[in-house]
């Protein structure tokens, strides 16, 4: 058997495949952030696959940049995420909900309270943001005060609590992807004098401190996190230190005893080794573009105890199977990818049984 379809202990519990959903919003909340009617549908289709991450979900007003994203703190947020973990576990599977800030990736037109996006400091990021009246410049952040970051980290850890709550199995912490994890770790949007900013040490802080708070709030086997290494996009440069950085971070959570490390792989073969050596539990790895035929290519090598595909499982709910038996996949209609009803969504078809 294809190490692929054998289960692994991941945290408390055992996956039944080594194959994991990727996070990928979908934007087809309610605007109050309350999942869509479609949600439960969408997800329960895709259980067979060993883990789902579900897409980017806010832990606050402040942390949305996306319109119609969903969010975890409000009591409609809960039971609307109720509806959903309830279907995925009724077909046998797991999900962990990822908890993503998109710090300056916002615009006040998408978020509830209208209010200027926040970052580790007030540097526009240099890109455009879908809005309900179309694409617009993202404004200047306002920088985080001490005292804000104490309360965005708060902030995570009600989101975590909610979330288990709502009966997810865990959650997945968005620190990657340019969202503000990442504006943390990267000098090109903080450039703060505080503790965190500067070295290497004080830019994975907030990193760090967001990770402990869910870790002691939920459970570390509960916890995961996802992050990025060298990746550029909406004005993130991690600068010379980069690397050096994220061998720094990813030893200081392994400490916590994470239930694993979600890595979205860019091209430094050597630091994913680097990382790899250093992470001594589960790692799930993420190459984008990677074609089916290199689809266990990273658990033969012992690189990664499971992999994650995005737009793979999005256009085939039983991505499983169609990999066990060798059928053809459905192609993702990128569309569809935003916003929307069914299309798209929960009617790409299945194998016909029998």
């Amino acid at each position: 058997m294809s190490p692929l379809f054998t289960s692994v202990p991941v945290g408390r519990y055992n996956l039944a495949n080594r194959l994991v959903m990727a996070p990928m919003t979908r934007s087809r909340a309610e605007y109050d952030g309350t999942p869509g009617e479609l949600a439960a549908e969408y997800y329960a289709q895709r259980a067979s696959i060993g883990l789902i991450v579900s897409e980017g979900t806010q832990p606050s007003d402040d942390g949305q940049g996306y319109l119609t994203t969903p969010g975890i703190y409000t009591d409609a947020h809960v039971a609307g995420w109720k509806k959903i973990t309830s279907a995925v576990h009724q077909q046998g599977g797991r999900i962990f909900i990822q908890l993503m800030h998109a710090g300056r990736m916002s615009h006040p037109d998408n978020t509830p309270h209208h209010r200027q996006g926040v970052a580790p400091s007030a540097i526009a990021p240099g890109a455009p943001m879908f809005t309900a009246t179309g694409m617009q410049p993202i404004p200047v952040p306002r920088a985080l005060t001490h005292a804000e970051i104490q309360q965005t980290v708060a902030d995570f850890r009600f989101a975590a609590r909610r979330a288990i709550e709502a009966g997810a199995d865990g959650v997945e912490i968005h620190g990657a992807n340019a969202y503000l994890i990442h504006q943390f770790i990267a000098p090109s949007a903080n450039t703060r004098s505080d503790e965190y900013g500067g070295s290497l040490e004080n830019r994975a802080r907030f990193a760090i401190e967001v990770a402990s708070a869910i870790a002691d709030e939920i459970g570390a086997d509960r916890t995961a996190i996802r992050l990025s290494p060298g990746m550029a996009m909406w004005g993130i440069d991690e600068g010379s230190e980069g690397a050096d950085l994220y061998r720094y971070l990813v030893a200081e959570l392994n400490k916590l005893g994470l239930a694993y490390l979600h890595i979205m792989h860019q091209d430094n073969e050597p630091l994913l080794h680097d990382i790899r050596q250093q992470w001594q539990h589960p790692l799930i790895l993420n190459r984008p573009g990677r074609s089916r035929q290199q689809i266990g290519a990273d658990l033969a090598t012992g690189l990664a105890e499971l992999e994650a595909y995005g737009q793979m499982v999005l256009a085939n709910p039983d991505f499983v199977t169609r990999l066990q038996t060798g059928a053809g996949l459905n192609e993702a209609d990128r569309n569809t990818f935003f916003g929307g009803n069914a299309q798209g969504y929960t009617d790409y078809p299945a194998l016909t049984a029998g």
